[in-house]
Formats: structure tokens, sequence, C-alpha cells
């Protein structure tokens, strides 16, 4: 597996022509690829909120990797690819200021200064048509979701990949009605984070958003009605109103029992985070207020960079490698595929 996970980051990510099946808001072009013949079908997106760039990476090397395999390679014959390596170019474009496709890992300063991220409600990843005569659904989701339907079947395994700025380790989500039935994805992902070094992530939501915590590490993943009505208990019918069907539940709606996952891996670590659940997790509330903080100085010019590195290092913040992330994407996309075959 290592040496797969090698052969996919040494491809060249200049992709090759795909299917244009949309465009964004802006008039950007949403760029779709396909690839083998198998029986068992694979959709996998990234890019949906506007700064998690890690994904898109992840996935743009796996499409340049698979466009140079013979047709007869089994990972080719016995699977059918279907991917979006960025569903969000607009966000992309407006973010493009603090990273870039050769970063090995995110500047604090340059990500605090100048990242964006859509409001709630208005990101892609919960703006699927609610159904065939939704057409006040963004320009991606529509083309996304037509472009699924030609399937003309079920997909076996969804994988949404997402990221977080700031948590303590990695983090999987896992297909609600999967949740009793994946020991084995869960042991794999549980070795790899072990292999790299480091902790997995650990919340306690309460089912606030969709997320019940399974275990260290794992969770449900979220989901749209849950996300209603989170918003709903707050009185704000305005952003409750604006929740869509995610890429998950529309895979789930195309029929069969799919798994779907969802990736979060941190662009920067924070220690302590998770050893006290909470809810509140008293460390991650003082980590939320600590680099608020240094978001609002810096973005009106009342700190120095310098500073605020300094503090950050001292206080034992470190930014994740892109490399490792994005093999533990690639490890949480393989375990899945394992788990769908069982």
């Amino acid at each position: 597996m290592q040496e797969l996970f090698d052969s996919i980051i040494a491809a060249s990510s200049s992709l090759p022509e795909g299917e244009r099946i949309g465009h964004s808001r802006e008039g950007r072009p949403i760029t779709a690829y396909r690839f083998g013949q198998g029986t068992c079908r694979i959709s996998l997106i990234a890019g949906c909120h506007a700064d998690e760039p890690v994904g898109p990476r992840l996935l743009r090397q796996l499409v340049d990797y698979f466009s140079h395999l013979p047709q007869d390679s089994s990972i080719l014959e016995d699977y059918q690819w279907w991917i979006v390596p960025h569903a969000n170019p607009d966000g992309e474009k407006v973010n493009r200021f603090w990273y870039t496709d050769r970063d090995e890992q995110i500047d604090l300063i340059s990500y605090l200064k100048q990242v964006k991220r859509e409001l709630p409600g208005d990101d892609v990843e919960f703006g699927f048509p609610r159904d065939p005569a939704d057409r006040d659904a963004r320009p991606e989701n529509k083309c996304i979701a037509a472009w699924w339907m030609k399937a003309g079947s079920v997909f076996h395994l969804h994988v949404s990949l997402h990221g977080m700025a700031f948590a303590g380790g990695p983090f999987f989500l896992i297909e609600p009605g999967w949740s009793s039935r994946c020991e084995e994805l869960k042991a794999k992902c549980r070795q790899a984070v072990d292999a790299l070094g480091y902790r997995l992530h650990d919340v306690e939501r309460q089912g606030e958003k969709g997320f019940f915590r399974l275990e260290k590490g794992f969770a449900t993943r979220p989901d749209s009605k849950a996300m209603t009505q989170y918003f709903l208990d707050r009185q704000d019918e305005v952003t409750a109103s604006k929740f869509r069907p995610s890429s998950m539940e529309t895979i789930c709606s195309l029929g069969g029992d799919p798994l779907t996952l969802v990736t979060e891996m941190p662009l920067f670590l924070l220690p302590k985070v998770g050893e006290v659940l909470g809810p509140p997790d008293p460390e991650a509330e003082r980590w939320k207020s600590r680099i608020e903080k240094w978001k609002v100085n810096l973005r009106s010019e009342q700190s120095e960079a310098d500073p605020v590195m300094e503090e950050a290092l001292r206080q034992g913040l470190a930014a994740m490698p892109i490399r490792d992330q994005m093999q533990l994407q690639w490890e949480f996309i393989v375990a899945g595929l394992e788990q769908v075959q069982r």
C-alpha cells in the first residue's frame, strides 16, 4: 500500500482533459473524471469547502496517476472510479493566496491573514438539489448530481475529502448505517495514524449536526436534517432554510447501501485537545479564543507575524505535513474499499 501511495504522490498532478460537466457560480468549469470498468463503483469528491486544499491536491494526483495506467491494471479492471477533484473552483480562487500545490505544510500566518470560508448553508457540501425540480441549488451541485445520475446504477463507496483548520489529530466520519460494521476499517485507520506518529482527534458533540461519537477518532458523518435543526434551535430560520442534502446523502438517494465516508485532516495540530471531551472541551475553547485573537489582530495589523508565530510554537501548535494528510486520506479510501467488499 505504501508503494502505491508513493506512486500516486509522485504523479505530476498536471490534469488530463476531463469531462466538463458544468460550471460554478462565477462560470469556472467543473471537471470530472471516470476511470476503470469494474463492478465496484467508487465516488471521490473534494473541495466542497473553500478553505480545505489537501483533498483536491490528492485527487488531482490520483487522476494523473490513473490517466497513465494501462487499462488492464487491476485497480482499473476491478473498480470504476468517479472523481470530482474540485467541486468549488470559486472557493479555490479566493483562497489561493495562502497555499500552493508545492507546499509541504501550511504557513500559519498566511492562513490566519487570508483564509476565507463560506457561511453555513452556503457551502457546496450541503448544497445538493433536494429533488430534480430544485432549481435554486448551486450550479456546482446541480451538475455534479446530474453527472452521478449518469452512472445508471448504485455506488458502493463515496468519500468526501474534507479538512479541519485546527484539531488534535486526524478524524474519520462514517455513514451512520455502517457504524457497527466498520471495525476493520477503524482498526486500519488507527494503525495508519499510529504509524505516522499522530494521535486521533476526539470530541463529544452528542449528535449535534449529526455528529455522534463512535469512539476516539471516529464519529458519524453530519446530516442535513440535523444541520437544519441545529440552526432552528437557535432561532436562525434563514440559515436553517439554506441547508440541502450533502454529497453523502445524494449518493445514498441513488439506491443500494453505499458506505459514505468523510475525511477530516487538520492543517494544524493542537496539543491537549480532546483530553477532556466535554462538551465543552476546555482546551479546545482556549485554543479557539487564542486563534481568533491572532486572526483579528493580524488582519487589523495590531500584531506582527513574529510574536504570533513565537506564541503558537510556545503553546505547542504544529503544522501537519500535507503528505501525511494525503496518506491518511488515501488509507481511509482503501479501508473503505476493503470494507464494502467484505
